[in-house]
């Protein structure tokens, strides 16, 4: 035969010089498998006619080898398998008439054919055996649909055995018989030519015996292979058969022919949901709450519990309960791929309440969104929120906002809010947030505030999560804490015996599925289910001895069990982990780019990915989408991945998101990044996580944008050195700083390593703006630690690089710098000079960037409040009110709330150095709204501890102390002064008859203080130090007073004036006590004579007073 007229015979002559250069002969082309023209490059159309081709080729060739298992099915392993038995009938009447040459191309053409048709259905020819065939489906590679593929295959050889040219005689009939079963495959049994892949189990024996039982040209098929094959064949039933050999009577079916149902989902999908078992109170609780907020109560439950313990078994108990009264539902899915993705439940849940689909157009997906607010009479402002959250063009129909990152951000959590009281207006809301401990932060601030709206609405608001999650609003008004714990064994059987229905299974599997589970209800139902799939008790209780444990780590032993059942997917197993790849929800289009099957075989696998009840899908292909049942099945799928294969398979999700949604990849960076890095791709990994961090910055959602500079510096460190690489790691690292700053407190330690690196790239690569930054970051670090002898100097370093770059912004961020030094180093006159001269470089509107540049404030309001602080201890203490004022008017002008978060901290500052209490309490309330609003929790501590420190007075004293002794860990790690936090939780401790408590903390203040006579609130601390001295013995005058005059000696210097006037009064008091005033008058005098009558410091009225008294 000439191959390449006979490719050209067939259509395909351009495949010629492939079979020349692979040196393809015409003795070769019988023996050719679909796996061989695979790997040739051939499509799949070609492939099949080829094969087409080849099997009728016939000739006198003789049988072709077994296919060789390929290297890569490895060892032995258990595996399901469909095998199917074919024998030839008349065989051996046949060898009696014919010449043994003849017989020889008759069995030659009968196996080619086997071979061919076999391999073509993706089976596996095992062994021949004179006139039979052994062939496995699933075995090396599984398929999906493995039993169906061995029944299409039987019916295939009786169709195509008959037409095989004979010498003479009746044409050729076959009876085949298929089973399917558990067994263990891949031994290696024989040497030599003789060498083969073992099987071991029941399942090959059952199809031989079956082959027995059928009639000329019929396929007998198993029980076990019907229940796989559902009715996508026409099947005659058998009856059950005594077999020898098989225990039992055995029942059997004979396959006619493939059946007229149109789709597989048709044929095999079968949705059903366990009853609930062990949860009535838990139910009866919920109604109650349901009934409840139906009266306008609102009422939260937190619903908490370990994984696969029916959390959301026991939410769809209650829609159920409630189906048919009038309300609406409110569901929203966390992820654990969107945890640092601002509020993807909440834009997931209105893109389906919607009803967007796949191949929406912006315009009608914008009519459509327009339908749905018109429910709620939505206005147009929030409407355009909405959309723009939603990544909708505005086309003209919505208001053009003109708002800051900030404002938008509030604006649309406002928007989301209202909608929400509109609904709640109509009928009574239920609303389900599933898996909260994924949660992003942006959305748990949305759920916060939604907490406190609920009372006041028909809302039931049900929160499901994981023990590790801590939810904020416990105690809250209307909020029920409902943990679900492990069944009972008794439960657990009744779970079982709803799972096997009428089926029996055996008392001691039964017990062994009771006692592994441990009472964890998912893994009791999944690995019943994997029980009932075995085809014998002898298997089934294999299959329950397959699956350790659960002990603590339920988890990975329900992955051991959905593993039993992901294993019997066939190529189904590879798609579902592609899915799990994806996310817990995935569309087809994605699926169908990153899984690489044909369209068939992709809808093949995921109708019995389906019906085996892992996914649930909505829509029809190729715009449907799919939602594993169970996030627990989605990380089984994914664990099974190699990492190679893995990596393979991100990638492929990475570009086909890249090429098929590039509004996804504008939208959430984050979710490339994601694949990128699990993809190892470092360089795009780093590149959107740089996206994900400004665009979270930019919404002011700091703690995901710190996650995301962090991932994407972490990409960095996996790429090769180079000029390129070292500039956009300085660029990163100058935007993870001030980012790191805001969210986590402004001494926090992992500051420093950030700007020492930069500073070390910067002066690599001599660049001199981002030398600036990376030394003002070092500058920071050095300020906030306490040493502020190196921060001076670092403060000069910047002065003049801001001064050589000629631009006045970095001038003046330098002068931001001095002052703030002087601030800690409590230098009154430094911090009034170098603010003078900064406002008269600081324009707002040309420098109103450098706050989310440098430390998250701006400079101007700094200015303002910092030299406030320099006025009181003047003793100018309206001209320092008129300051803080001034900071705070400005940083609600330039709508930078934490650059209002740092005025008022620096407010509340001026007001305790002054007593003014009222007003910290004041404006405490306002800072932790905006600590709340932004997930600032540094300034949340820190306004709960000063708060309490304005109410410890009288009766409140103990309460208030105790919660400042509470946060005193928090805002001494987390906020910028300790030195002064130590010094109030001191004064009421001294305050609350704990002087030696009190005394303790003021000595370690003074173990820690750096520079002698140096820093902001040090003279308090030794004035306190000697107040406690005297509490505790009163005699104690020696020891008191060298602290009252070392108070007055550093305030002096500082010119901290109400600071000395303290200690001076302190020091009068005690001297005076102890019979000896005259030091104490001499220090009170100096200080007074210091003030004019229009100052106005606290102790001022005091000290004369005592001075007056002193002279009568």
């Amino acid at each position: 035969m000439d191959v390449g007229e006979w490719l050209r015979g067939l259509g395909l002559g351009q495949y010629e010089a492939t079979f020349r250069d692979n040196a393809i002969e015409a003795d070769v082309v019988p023996d050719l498998t679909e796996s061989d023209l695979e790997k040739l490059g051939l499509p799949l159309g070609h492939r099949k006619r080829l094969m087409k081709a080849i099997a009728s080729l016939g000739g006198a060739s003789p049988s072709p080898a077994p296919t060789p298992a390929p290297s890569e099915a490895g060892s032995a392993e258990r595996r399901q398998v469909t095998v199917m038995f074919c024998d030839l009938v008349g065989s051996t009447a046949m060898s009696a008439r014919l010449d043994p040459e003849d017989m020889r191309t008759i069995i030659g053409a009968y196996h080619r054919c086997c071979a061919a048709l076999v391999e073509r259905h993706g089976g596996f020819v095992a062994k021949y055996m004179g006139d039979g065939v052994l062939a496995y489906f699933g075995y090396p590679h599984a398929h999906e649909h493995d039993a169906e593929r061995a029944v299409q295959a039987g019916l295939a050889l009786v169709d195509a055995v008959p037409k095989l040219a004979t010498t003479s005689g009746p044409p050729l009939k076959v009876r085949i018989g298929i089973a399917t079963g558990l067994v263990v495959v891949g031994d290696l049994v024989g040497s030599g030519a003789a060498q083969e892949r073992g099987i071991v189990g029941e399942t090959p024996n059952l199809a031989a015996r079956l082959q027995g039982i059928a009639e000329p040209d019929m396929v007998v098929v198993s029980d076990s292979t019907r229940r796989l094959i559902g009715n996508l064949f026409n099947l005659t039933d058998l009856g059950a058969r005594e077999l020898k050999g098989i225990d039992g009577p055995v029942r059997a079916y004979a396959a006619i022919c493939a059946s007229a149902v149109a789709s597989r989902f048709e044929a095999l999908h079968a949705d059903s949901m366990s009853p609930l078992v062990g949860r009535d109170e838990e139910l009866e609780l919920l109604l109650r709450r349901w009934s409840r907020a139906e009266r306008g109560e609102g009422q939260v439950v937190l619903l908490s519990g370990e994984a696969g313990i029916g959390k959301s078994r026991l939410t769809a108990a209650l829609m159920e309960h409630i189906g048919g009264a009038p309300h609406l539902r409110l569901r929203y899915f966390c992820s654990s791929q969107h945890t640092e993705s601002a509020l993807h439940p909440v834009i997931v849940q209105l893109e389906r309440a919607a009803g967007f689909t796949h191949d929406d157009a912006p315009k009608a997906r914008l009519d459509k969104l327009d339908a749905l607010l018109a429910q709620t009479a939505t206005t147009a402002e929030d409407a355009s929120l909405i959309a723009e959250l939603l990544s909708l063009p505005n086309d003209g129909r919505y208001p053009a906002l003109s708002l800051s990152p900030q404002q938008r951000r509030q604006r649309t959590l406002q928007a989301l809010n209202a909608q929400l009281e509109a609904l709640a207006r109509q009928t009574p809301v239920l609303m389900i947030l599933e898996d909260a401990h994924w949660t992003d932060p942006t959305s748990l601030e949305l759920f916060g505030r939604t907490v406190d709206r609920v009372p006041g609405l028909p809302v039931l608001l049900i929160v499901t999560s994981r023990p590790e999650f801590s939810p904020p609003w416990i105690g809250r008004s209307g909020v029920t804490a409902l943990i679900l714990n492990r069944l009972g064994q008794r439960d657990v059987a009744v779970m079982i015996d709803s799972v096997i229905g009428n089926k029996n299974l055996p008392a001691n599997i039964r017990q062994d599925i009771i006692e592994r589970t441990d009472g964890i209800p998912l893994f009791a139902e999944e690995m019943t289910k994997a029980v009932l799939e075995a085809e014998s008790e002898g298997e089934a209780q294999r299959t329950a001895a397959a699956v350790p444990s659960p002990a603590l780590a339920v988890p990975a032993s329900l992955h051991a069990s959905l593993m039993a059942r992901l294993d019997r997917l066939g190529t189904g197993k590879e798609v579902v982990q592609t899915g799990a790849a994806i996310g817990r929800e995935f569309s087809h289009a994605l699926l169908a780019t990153a899984a690489r099957k044909p369209e068939a075989e992709l809808d093949a696998a995921l109708d019995r990915i389906i019906q085996a009840g892992l996914v649930s899908r909505q829509g029809t292909p190729p715009q449907a989408t799919y939602l594993f049942k169970h996030a627990l099945v989605q990380d089984a799928a994914y664990g099974m991945l190699l990492r190679e294969p893995r990596r393979a398979l991100h990638a492929r999700i990475a570009e086909a998101i890249e090429r098929q949604s590039p509004e996804t990849a504008e939208a959430e960076p984050e979710i490339l990044a994601h694949h990128f890095s699990r993809a190892e791709l470092a360089e795009p990994a780093a590149r959107y996580f740089e996206r994900a961090g400004d665009r979270a910055a930019a919404r002011s959602a700091y703690a995901e944008a710190v996650s995301h500079f962090s991932a994407a510096l972490a990409q960095l460190e996996r790429q090769p050195a180079s000029a390129e690489l070292g500039r956009r790691e300085l660029a990163l690292l100058l935007k993870h700083g001030p980012a790191l700053i805001i969210l986590k407190g402004l001494r926090n330690s992992e500051v420093e390593p950030i700007y020492q690196r930069a500073y070390e790239i910067a002066q690599s690569l001599g660049d001199q703006p981002g030398l600036f930054k990376a030394l003002w970051g070092l500058w920071f670090s050095a300020n906030l630690s306490g040493r502020t002898d190196v921060a001076r100097d670092r403060v000069n370093e910047l002065v003049v690089l801001g001064q050589q770059s000629g631009d006045e912004a970095l001038l003046l961020e330098a002068l931001h710098c001095r002052w703030s030094t002087a601030f800690f180093r409590g230098d009154v006159a430094g911090i009034l000079t170098s603010v003078d001269e900064g406002l008269k470089l600081y324009d707002s509107a040309k420098h109103g960037r450098l706050g989310a540049e440098f430390g998250g404030h701006d400079p101007g309001v700094c200015a303002y409040t910092v030299s406030a602080l320099g006025s009181a201890q003047l003793g100018c203490l309206r001209d320092a009110t008129e300051r803080i004022e001034r900071g705070i008017q400005l940083a609600r002008a330039l709508n930078q709330p934490p650059s209002e978060g740092f005025a008022i901290m620096n407010a509340l500052t001026t007001y305790q150095m002054i007593g003014d209490r009222e007003t910290v309490l004041r404006l405490t309330s306002r800072m932790t709204e905006i600590a709340e609003r932004f997930h600032l929790p540094a300034q949340r501590s820190l306004a709960t501890f000063m708060a309490a420190w304005a109410r410890a007075c009288g009766d409140n004293l103990e309460a208030e102390l105790k919660t400042m002794e509470a946060e005193f860990p928090r805002v001494t790690v987390m906020g910028p002064i300790p030195v002064f936090y130590s010094g109030l939780l001191a004064g009421v401790r001294l305050e609350a008859g704990q002087a030696a408590q009190a005394l303790e903390l003021l000595n370690d203040v003074l173990k820690r203080v750096k520079e002698p006579n140096v820093g902001l609130y040090l003279p308090e601390i030794h004035r306190l130090r000697g107040e406690c001295l005297l509490r505790l013995d009163p005699t104690a005058i020696d020891d008191a007073v060298p602290e009252f005059e070392t108070a007055i000696e550093i305030a002096e210097e500082q010119q901290a004036r109400i600071f000395q006037l303290a200690a001076a009064v302190s020091l009068a008091r005690a001297t005076a006590a102890a019979g000896r005033p005259q030091r104490g008058i001499a220090a009170l005098s100096e200080i007074v004579g210091a003030f004019s009558d229009d100052h106005d410091a606290p102790q001022l009225p005091l000290a004369r007073t005592m001075l007056a008294g002193q002279r009568h």
